[in-house]
């Protein structure tokens, strides 16, 4: 199957605030080097590159930092965002990279290379964690959701598996929260201590943009 790169594809609009409007990443039309405008860089060094003749988003290892880039619309509701991850490990040295929900503070889901696990973090706290097993240089999936279930309640989930294999049934990691605001972009995340860039490829985001006033 192709592998896809990343340009932006709106597939869906709004006229309430519970429909959501999904974007699509597949950009083989950006050219090689900075970022377009539908990738906003938050921290870290963040270029398109080409692997095998696929383009995707590339966090480059220098210098090594939590690097960060959001996609879409800022949500005030239910969110989600999908990725394809590759990367690398180097002797010992291991990344570690994740997708997130609702801004700088929203959800993240980190695979977390270095203690084999998967990992739910909210404001730099790990909520739950669930053992896991990656290998390198090869890609995996990621997948996040934030979703409202009432007004006092939101369920978040978190999936993650080989791109080669099918999508599990179930959620490796699921957390409940009372408290939580629902409002930001999606983003993507990875930090390169292995000194090996990390690639984000077919990026999928939806999200639920406020009530027209």
């Amino acid at each position: 199957m192709k592998q896809l790169g990343f340009c932006l594809l709106l597939l869906a609009g709004w006229t309430h605030a519970d429909e959501s409007r999904t974007f699509s990443f597949n950009g083989d039309s950006w050219a090689v080097g900075d970022v377009p405008k539908e990738v906003f860089v938050v921290d870290g060094t963040i270029k398109i590159a080409a692997k095998d003749g696929n383009k995707a988003i590339m966090i480059d290892p220098t210098p090594i930092t939590d690097a960060t880039a959001q996609l879409g619309d800022s949500s005030n509701g239910t969110s989600s965002i999908e990725a394809r991850v590759f990367a690398s490990k180097k002797g010992r040295s291991t990344p570690r990279f994740g997708v997130s929900v609702h801004g700088m503070n929203g959800y993240r889901l980190i695979v977390n290379i270095g203690k084999k696990q998967v990992e739910l973090i909210k404001a730099d706290q790990v909520i739950k964690s669930a053992s896991f097993t990656w290998t390198t240089d090869t890609w995996t999936k990621l997948r996040i959701e934030a979703k409202k279930n009432s007004d006092t309640e939101w369920s978040i989930t978190g999936k993650v598996w080989p791109a080669d294999g099918e999508e599990p049934k179930d959620p490796i990691l699921q957390h409940t929260d009372a408290a939580l605001k629902g409002q930001g972009k999606c983003a993507i995340w990875g930090t390169p201590l292995s000194e090996m860039p990390i690639r984000f490829d077919d990026v999928q985001v939806a999200t639920t943009p406020a009530a027209a006033k």
